[in-house]
């Protein structure tokens, strides 16, 4: 039996697992590291976690008496040459919903099972299968609001078994790369000292749950949206390689529910998050293209503008504005941002800047641990207007005012913008209104210790509204 890990890094609640068990045979894990062309590489920080999670999952599988197989190369041909090397009539997996994944299992499963195999899929990273939620006319939906309504409605959260104690080995195991030699860390330069604050792997993702489900899911619906507060989960890096999957994290949360029913409104907030994932990967489904392609083609003429100075500004948190750089400069030191600050960053990268929003999807498939082909290309296009359900392209932050509302003693600035940490009041989150006499006392210099705004606010407000009009969206 082989046994092919994906994104499902678990041993719990993993239902190809279970099924391999139920059958009592011997059992073969295998990861393949596939790096066919037509297959979007992990960013550097996913791959940084990636190894940490595979070694984390094969020191699991061995404290059961198995061991994890780690081939390279085309998925399709390895698990096929692995079926000879054992000898296994049966291979099962947990589905993937990527663009190309589909068709590629689709076709292995048809030509081992034509090879006279038993090869099955099963649903371990969503609540939701993309194809099982739709509307009166079987259509996909495109607003958020009736797709959550119908998805919540038709939910299966059976958790699919425990960890087991043991699993079966075969006689003889196959031969496996070394993790080592795979260079899934980054280097050139090593960016990731600051990471060391998670920890990858199932047992990193149920702790990372408990703390949450005890602490901050009960100031979740009014801290949220406040960045230097501990209330939001930060389960998607976990998720995202399926170290733990949407049931345990809806069960963990309904239980917590029912025993303090005060939580009510930050559970039902929280839930409504992972439902923006399962939609996400809906849109994916119905448009492969999502990543490249805007949803609304309207925006097809839109006139971004090519500035590559402006960008990188922006990828190294050196805008003149503290609270668009702390949030990339989080991103670059801990592989995350803030959602609340992640949607500032990016409005001010297509609307300020009037950069394409693709160059902004790349930067953060690059640099987020828990970057996701759908969640990552459906926020951008949200963000910028041209998504399903999008927010409205004319809908400007501020970033002064986002700020002043979501950090009004300044605490986020401070911790990830260091050269402005001496300064106090609103002006912190606009430096360039305080006086040079102001500014001295704290150590800023405008320009030297800290950049000047690379845009104005209000004139940049004003060629987004008039680039806007000029499509005629």
């Amino acid at each position: 039996m082989i046994l092919w890990f994906r994104r499902d890094l678990r041993l719990a609640d993993n239902p190809a697992l279970q099924r391999a068990l139920t059958l009592g045979c011997p059992i073969v894990p295998v990861y393949v590291l596939d790096e066919t062309p037509d297959i979007r590489r992990p960013g550097a920080a996913s791959l940084w976690w990636l190894g940490k999670s595979l070694a984390a999952l094969s020191r699991d599988l061995e404290a059961r008496g198995s061991r994890l197989i780690l081939r390279r190369g085309p998925a399709s041909g390895v698990i096929q040459d692995l079926v000879k090397e054992t000898g296994a009539d049966h291979v099962v997996w947990n589905r993937l919903y990527d663009p190309g994944l589909v068709d590629r299992d689709s076709a292995l499963k048809r030509n081992l099972r034509e090879a006279g195999l038993k090869a099955e899929s099963f649903n371990a990273s969503l609540l939701s299968e993309p194809w099982t939620v739709t509307n009166k006319s079987g259509e996909p939906f495109k607003v958020f609001t009736p797709y959550w309504r119908s998805a919540r409605a038709t939910l299966q959260l059976d958790l699919q078994g425990a960890a087991p104690d043991r699993l079966l080995p075969p006689d003889t195991w196959p031969t496996s790369d070394a993790l080592d030699e795979w260079n899934l860390q980054p280097s050139s330069p090593d960016w990731t000292a600051g990471f060391s604050i998670w920890q990858p792997g199932e047992a990193g993702a149920a702790k990372r749950l408990t703390a949450f489900v005890d602490g901050g899911l009960a100031h979740y619906a009014e801290g949220r949206d406040i960045p230097s507060a501990p209330a939001v989960s930060r389960l998607s890096p976990h998720l995202h390689f399926g170290e733990i999957g949407p049931r345990q994290v809806w069960a963990a949360v309904s239980a917590a529910e029912m025993r303090h029913p005060g939580l009510s409104q930050s559970a039902d907030k929280f839930r409504a998050e992972l439902g923006w994932r399962e939609f996400s990967h809906a849109l994916l489904y119905q448009r492969p293209d999502l990543e490249t392609a805007n949803f609304k083609s309207a925006f097809d003429r839109f006139p971004w503008r090519d500035d590559a100075v402006a960008l990188r500004a922006w990828q190294q948190g050196r805008t003149g504005y503290p609270m668009v750089d702390a949030g990339m400069r989080e991103l670059w030191a801990t592989g995350v941002m803030h959602n609340r600050v992640r949607m500032l960053a990016a409005s001010f990268l297509v609307k300020h800047l009037l950069i394409d929003w693709r160059a902004g999807e790349a930067w953060f498939w690059d640099t987020l641990l828990d970057a996701d082909r759908a969640a990552n290309a459906a926020s951008w296009q949200w963000v910028a207007g041209c998504g399903a359900d999008a927010a409205p392209y004319f809908r400007i932050f501020s970033p002064m005012g986002q700020g002043e509302k979501f950090d009004p003693d300044g605490a986020y600035v401070r911790r990830w913008v260091p050269e402005l940490a001496r300064l106090r009041g609103p002006g912190i989150h606009a430096p360039w209104t305080l006086s040079p006499m102001e500014l001295r006392a704290a150590g800023v210099t405008l320009g030297i210790t800290y950049p000047a705004p690379i845009v104005e606010h209000g004139l940049a407000r004003e060629r987004a509204l008039a680039a806007l009009g000029e499509t005629r969206i």
